[in-house]
């Protein structure tokens, strides 16, 4: 089980925090070239020799998503961002080593897709996690629209709840427009590692058409046009 499942598969932090260990052991191993003998352990030894990965980029995700097991809100949106660049941002930053690209400003194009895509991803996430009592959205946004945990897991969708909503999606927004500023500067050899961009959009943009009601089924609901948007995206070589 990899870093970024552990903590949807576990009921006790003290067993997260185990696992954790043993990730982050096994990196350490596996950068010493004696791979702990564990199927995705040997394939991730076998990516590091074949493409040259950075070890730090291992240790941030781990590191993060160790913190992160406490189970709590994030304090404001910049709380949130850190946690992105460290997780999100940081697979991307081995995508693009893996594809052979070094640059500093798919680097910057990186990071900010990253974060847009935690900030998504916590957004997808809510109606899932109030169900089962747990809210995770920026308090700082929560609070400067007077918008309670017990709101999302009401399932409440006044215009405050919306407004909060809004606000961190326009969030997601900006980092997608900042990681596009690049394009022209970023080697066409990272574009596949962006592509993950086609989701982003198309779940920012099915948001927008609900009023930014977070609850709707229509967002909970798989887009069969995504495959197009990729394929679209990938012929005209954007991201």
């Amino acid at each position: 089980m990899c870093p970024f499942q552990i903590k949807d598969s576990i009921t006790q932090k003290t067993t997260g925090l185990m696992r954790m260990q043993f990730w982050r052991e096994a990196v350490e191993d596996i950068f010493c070239d004696n791979p702990p003998h564990q199927p995705v352990a040997t394939e991730l030894w076998r990516a590091v020799k074949r493409h040259n990965l950075t070890k730090m980029w291992f240790i941030k995700i781990i590191d993060e998503r160790e913190k992160n097991l406490d189970d709590r809100a994030y304090r404001n949106i910049q709380e949130l961002e850190t946690y992105a660049e460290n997780t999100q941002s940081a697979l991307l930053y081995l995508t693009l080593e893996v594809l052979g690209v070094r640059d500093i400003h798919a680097d910057h194009a990186a990071s900010h897709i990253g974060k847009a895509q935690g900030i998504v991803t916590c957004l997808r996430a809510t109606p899932y996690h109030s169900t089962r009592q747990k809210v995770f959205l920026p308090m700082d946004i929560c609070m400067l629209h007077g918008v309670s945990q017990e709101d999302f897991i009401r399932g409440k969708q006044e215009k405050n709840v919306r407004d909060v909503v809004y606000d961190i999606a326009s969030q997601a927004h900006i980092h997608l427009e900042h990681a596009r500023s690049f394009s022209k500067k970023v080697p066409v050899k990272a574009y596949p590692a962006f592509f993950c961009t086609v989701a982003l959009d198309d779940y920012l943009c099915n948001m927008r058409k609900v009023d930014f009601n977070i609850f709707h089924p229509s967002l909970q609901k798989k887009s069969t046009l995504l495959p197009l948007h990729l394929y679209i995206r990938s012929w005209k070589k954007t991201y």
